[in-house]
């Protein structure tokens, strides 16, 4: 299927171009005439892009799609996914606002150095407690995922996402995370027993195990106290246990009760992740565009500010609308997104935009 074949039919299923293949295509959109130079901000590591696809995916018998076959139910037809679009269409090698966390994609403003230096220096010192709060979208789990790649064989990590239940079930989940035996007709003192040698055995072979919670937001203040509880199993100078807990505003919220004064007396590090200001978008934006394998320029200066009007400088929010910004400039064949495209976005519908989140960052 050639670009512009793709491009007509996206812009039919888009409702951009109803009688696409038919009528003229429409008139141009004048670019801005105003844009300001994008600084050239460094990313804090030089990593390599993420590889083409393989031969045979590369030369289907469907040049303009992939067949997959699902493992799950071997005998149905083969599954047709679509590639992306627009990549060859902008000279790129990969997606750049891509939603899901991709630490080859992470950009390094102030707040996130100040956010990953509290994250790492918590580890690192070994504190009992180390607290990263943000708002949806901020970039926490993303920089987690890059704390995950730096560490080293001297600790034995377990990640917990999306923690709940009851005592005992917190107690699996973190065993599971651990790769640690947990039937479910064994007594909670039986599990935690199991978790005490497992510690214990671990400080033995000369490592420390860390314990991370993701969106911990969802641990209620009876499942914090529990985890408080945990950390009493170190005995003397050295931490056998630490607890990283990754969570939106609302847990610090919690910690920050005054019946947790118990748990909140343990954090020892924290950081309360902001979203971006437009400085920092302006820079952003136009990283994520270099490392997907595009040098030049494809959102104006005024697209820039709009998408910040927009998402309110949420990482994820912004990484949705410019995806559908450039899936739209596409189906038009330009090469520069303008206000323009993120106002058709807009009319049609497609982006909800978000709620001003909490601006300010915290560090303790």
């Amino acid at each position: 299927m050639t670009r512009s074949r793709s491009r007509k039919l996206l812009s039919r299923i888009l409702w951009l171009d109803p009688d696409a293949g038919n009528a003229p295509e429409s008139a141009p959109i004048a670019a801005d005439s105003a844009v300001d130079p994008v600084p050239d901000i460094p990313t804090y590591r030089d990593r390599s892009l993420q590889p083409t696809p393989p031969r045979e995916f590369r030369e289907s018998s469907l040049p303009a799609s992939t067949r997959v076959r699902s493992r799950l139910l071997p005998n149905e037809p083969p599954v047709v996914r679509t590639p992306d679009l627009y990549t060859e269409h902008f000279g790129l090698k990969v997606r750049p606002f891509a939603l899901t966390p991709d630490p080859e994609f992470l950009y390094w403003p102030p707040s996130h150095q100040r956010a990953y230096t509290m994250l790492e220096y918590g580890v690192r010192a070994h504190s009992p407690i180390t607290l990263i709060t943000g708002e949806v979208g901020a970039g926490k789990t993303t920089l987690l995922l890059h704390l995950v790649r730096s560490l080293g064989s001297e600790l034995r990590v377990g990640l917990v996402s999306n923690p709940h239940g009851s005592r005992a079930e917190l107690l699996r989940w973190v065993l599971h995370a651990l790769e640690q035996p947990a039937e479910i007709e064994e007594s909670y003192v039986d599990l935690f027993s199991r978790f005490q040698n497992f510690l214990l055995s671990e400080y033995a072979a000369g490592r420390s195990v860390v314990l991370i919670f993701d969106e911990a937001q969802n641990l209620s203040a009876e499942a914090l106290e529990e985890l408080r509880m945990f950390i009493n199993i170190n005995s003397g100078k050295d931490e056998v246990l630490q607890l990283v807990l990754i969570g939106q505003p609302e847990l610090r919220d919690l910690v920050s009760r005054p019946e947790m004064r118990q748990f909140a007396q343990r954090v020892a590090a924290s950081y309360h992740l902001g979203a971006m200001d437009l400085k920092t978008l302006r820079g952003y934006i136009p990283h994520r565009l270099r490392v997907a394998g595009c040098e030049r320029r494809i959102f104006t200066a005024p697209a820039i500010t709009m998408i910040y009007e927009q998402t309110k400088g949420v990482p994820r929010l912004v990484n949705q609308l410019c995806d559908l910004a450039m899936v739209y400039a596409f189906t038009r064949g330009r090469q520069l997104v303008t206000p323009a495209i993120l106002q058709q976005v807009l009319d049609d519908g497609v982006f909800f935009p978000a709620s001003a989140p909490r601006q300010t960052s915290e560090t303790t």
